[in-house]
C-alpha cells in the first residue's frame, strides 16, 4: 500500500539519520541496540541506503578458529590483554596532538567480560606502562578482585619487555609477578590475533569516540574519555560477550 498504517513516520526517519550522521561508523545493528530497538534491522538499513549513508567495509577473512566458546568458560581476570595504541594515525584527532594532547593510549581489556580501562601519555615507555599496571591492579585488589595466578598478556613491545638484550625481569613484569603474584606472558612475534580482544577495543574507541568527539582542552578530553569508559563498561551492549 502507498500509505501503510504501520509505516515509518518521517520524524522517526529523521531521528535515525541524525544519529547516523553524528556517528558515521555506527552500523544498523549498533543503532538498533542503543537507540531504536522497536525498528527492524531491515528497515534501518533501508533508510541508510536511501540516504546513501552505507559505506562499504573491507571484508574480513574467514576466522580459522574461534575461541569464543573457550573464553566463555574462563574465570574473571583469568586473562587480560594489555596493549599500546598510537593515536597519530587518526585524522580527526591529529589536530589535538598538534596542540599537545596525548599521542599514545595504554589499554587494558579483560577477556571474559570485555571490561576496558585506558590511560594516556605523550610518549611510549616502560615507566608509563608499569605505572598503568600498578594503579590498575591495585584498584582491582581494593575492589576485592582475586588476581593471583591469573595472566596479563602483552605483545613484545619495548614498553612491556624492555630492550631486546635485557637481563632479568623488567619493571613491568616485576610489578605483575612479584607485587601482584600474577603471570606476565607475551605473544609470538607478529601473532596479532592473539591480542584480538584488545585490538577490537582499539577499533571501537576509534569509531565511537575519537572520530566523533571534539575537545576544548586536556581536562575536557579526560572527562569525556572517562565518560566513554563508564558508558562502555556499564551501559553499552556487547553482543560478542553476550
Amino acid at each position: 500500500p502507498k500509505n501503510p498504517a504501520n509505516g515509518i513516520h518521517d520524524f522517526e526517519k529523521a531521528y535515525i539519520l541524525y544519529v547516523k550522521r553524528k556517528h558515521p561508523p555506527m552500523c544498523a545493528k549498533r543503532l538498533k541496540l542503543q537507540y531504536y530497538e522497536s525498528m527492524s534491522l531491515k528497515s534501518i538499513r533501508k533508510i541508510f541506503r536511501d540516504a546513501k549513508l552505507i559505506k562499504m567495509k573491507r571484508k574480513k577473512p574467514k576466522t580459522k578458529q574461534s575461541l569464543r566458546d573457550v573464553k566463555k568458560e574462563w574465570a574473571l581476570f583469568q586473562q587480560s590483554d594489555v596493549d599500546l595504541k598510537e593515536l597519530k594515525d587518526i585524522p580527526e584527532y591529529w589536530p589535538y596532538i598538534q596542540r599537545g594532547f596525548a599521542s599514545y593510549q595504554y589499554t587494558f581489556r579483560e577477556v571474559t567480560s570485555g571490561l576496558q580501562f585506558t590511560a594516556y601519555a605523550k610518549e611510549k615507555s616502560l615507566a608509563y606502562a608499569n605505572l598503568f599496571m600498578q594503579i590498575l591492579l591495585q584498584h582491582f585488589e581494593n575492589c576485592g578482585a582475586q588476581l593471583a595466578g591469573f595472566a596479563i598478556q602483552t605483545d613484545n613491545g619495548s614498553e612491556f619487555i624492555g630492550a631486546w638484550n635485557k637481563k632479568g625481569m623488567t619493571a613491568f613484569t616485576e610489578t605483575i609477578e612479584s607485587e601482584f603474584k600474577m603471570i606476565h606472558k607475551t605473544i609470538p612475534c607478529s601473532a596479532h590475533t592473539w591480542q584480538a580482544d584488545v585490538e577490537t577495543a582499539h577499533r571501537l574507541i576509534e569509531d565511537e569516540f575519537f572520530e566523533v568527539e571534539s575537545f576544548t582542552d586536556r581536562k575536557d578530553f579526560l572527562e569525556k574519555v572517562g565518560s566513554y569508559l563508564l558508558w562502555f563498561n556499564t551501559v553499552r551492549k556487547n553482543s560478542y560477550k553476550e
